[in-house]
């Protein structure tokens, strides 16, 4: 294997073509991340196909920027690591393929990484915040599930969604209100504007760990069939209220069943400001320190990968290169 001090990240799971340099200890030296997003805005999602040829033309072009801001040749790097799932097949395969020719071009291992590992790893790019044990909550368009880390390589799955993720659900509320794509940041700022006064339900809100925000996103969907004149602000304030109880109080049970001693949350969603500022509150209350990543890098970016791909070099892991669309936060 190279000796290089360095790791480049390619991330293409889903609509976002990003490249990243980083170096062992979470330092960022260059970030590239291209948005799909007006791309996928008339279909009020993401368009798989589309996705996938826009990461043909923008791949190499977003390597090649990485490794400029960088200042970097590739003889400096120790590896490339990949998102190879779960996520979108075709996406992913432009991503393998990618890493794979550079890969072979200079002569260095490829390793495929668990994207879910990636976001785990997000909150300490630039700055070490996680201290173990730790309760994950990962909130992202994608997944929605909690984990307990008692260190930095044991990791296991205590909680996840049954139908649609919280990040899911904000898009189809956000379609329903003629918001565009994606759905998060606007649903969030019209929030503010708004008032919780239509008692949305809870779903799953005592039971366990799991969730589930189909029923919660039915409910939108009928309280705006009963009357389509309804104060939109005031509709995404309760929709956004409703999905604070059920994570908040999630975690809350969580952090008694498996004490920790950092909450962190990471993912697209992670970026509300309405859910940092009541996970806060609860980490105030309990005694725990809250760990999050800085906004740029709480959505789907590159950075993540290479970060997460530097324990895979020290596990020796990262040989299966397979896209594949599933992945458990527990796998490598």
């Amino acid at each position: 294997m190279s000796t290089g001090e360095l790791i480049l990240g390619i991330e293409s799971s889903c609509d976002d073509t990003a490249a990243a340099v980083v170096a062992e200890d979470g330092t960022v030296l260059s970030s590239v991340i291209v948005s799909q997003a007006s791309l996928h805005d008339r279909y009020g999602g993401v368009y798989p196909e589309v996705a996938s040829r826009a990461h043909v033309d923008k791949a190499i072009p977003a390597v090649r920027m990485a490794i400029e801001d960088a200042g970097i040749r590739p003889k400096d790097l120790r590896a490339i690591g990949v998102t190879r799932g779960p996520g979108l097949i075709g996406s992913l395969m432009v991503g393998v393929d990618t890493a794979r020719g550079l890969g072979q071009g200079w002569g260095l291992p490829v390793l495929g990484i668990n994207h879910l590992r990636g976001h785990l790893r997000s909150a300490d790019l630039n700055e070490r915040r996680v201290s173990y044990p730790a309760l994950i909550l990962l909130v992202s368009g994608g997944h929605t599930l909690l984990a307990h880390m008692r260190d930095q390589d044991t990791i296991s799955l205590v909680g996840s969604t049954r139908d649609d993720s919280v990040g899911e659900a904000y898009d189809k509320v956000a379609r329903m209100l003629g918001l565009g794509y994606p759905g998060g940041p606007v649903i969030d700022r019209l929030a503010l504007q708004g008032q919780d006064r239509f008692g949305l339900p809870r779903p799953m809100l005592g039971d366990g760990l799991n969730f589930s925000f189909s029923g919660l996103k039915t409910a939108v969907r009928r309280l705006l069939e009963s009357d389509p004149n309804l104060e939109a602000a005031d509709v995404a304030a309760s929709f956004v209220a409703a999905c604070l109880d059920v994570l908040t109080q999630k975690c809350e049970r969580a952090l008694v069943e498996y004490p920790s001693e950092s909450l962190v949350i990471v993912g697209g969603v992670a970026a509300s400001p309405q859910l940092r500022e009541v996970a806060g509150k609860l980490c105030e209350s309990l005694d725990v320190k809250l760990c999050l990543p800085p906004l740029k890098w709480s959505t789907d970016n590159a950075a993540m990968i290479a970060l997460a791909a530097w324990d895979y070099v020290r596990a020796g892991q990262g040989t299966d290169l397979a896209p594949t669309s599933r992945l458990s936060i527990e796998q490598y």
